[in-house]
């Protein structure tokens, strides 16, 4: 049997975003030279809204980029089907430039290193922060995000279900327990 549990609404997660993006100007002194990539699929929503609350604050208007991971993964010879390619999407250049990597939730650190791989194929970033919705700990590796939502400690039996209205149609954050 399973339970969910309502871990953040809309106005929620619109303020955790006004707070990231607050944020992400305080510790960068700026917006400038600023490049949000989002991580498919998730991530893409949440860097352009972030995008927008930035442009909000300074003015200024950030680069939005789309990054598919796929590829990168090191989970995909246990995958029993192909991996389904999007494409990665950064109409910048990203070289000696601030980018900011956007997910939705941050696990085991899997998806965020193999985001690092994909990032430095494409350029030379002068620096790499990440930020997510939400940080539900159990790293396996040592990735730690630079600006969080929220963070939710979680058992591994539990998982936590972000919908976007880009992506769902709704806007919230729950915890289904098994």
């Amino acid at each position: 049997m399973k339970s969910q549990v309502q871990l953040l609404d809309e106005k929620a997660i619109n303020r955790a975003i006004t707070r990231i993006a607050h944020e992400i100007i305080e510790k960068n002194k700026g917006a400038k030279d600023i490049v949000l990539v989002g991580i498919k699929s998730r991530g893409v929503p949440l860097a352009s809204r972030l995008a927008e609350k930035i442009k909000a604050i300074e003015g200024r208007q950030i680069p939005v980029g789309v990054l598919d991971i796929t590829l990168y993964r090191d989970d995909l010879a246990k995958e029993r089907t192909e991996p389904v390619i999007y494409s990665s999407n950064i109409d910048t250049d990203i070289d000696h430039k601030t980018i900011i990597l956007v997910d939705d939730v941050l696990y085991t650190g899997r998806t965020t290193r193999a985001a690092l791989d994909a990032l430095t194929d494409i350029g030379r970033p002068r620096i790499i922060q990440l930020a997510v919705l939400i940080d539900r700990g159990h790293r396996e590796l040592p990735i730690r995000a630079d600006y969080v939502g929220k963070n939710v400690p979680t058992s591994r039996s539990e998982i936590i279900k972000v919908h976007l209205e880009e992506t769902d149609g709704n806007n919230s954050v729950t915890i289904e327990k098994k």
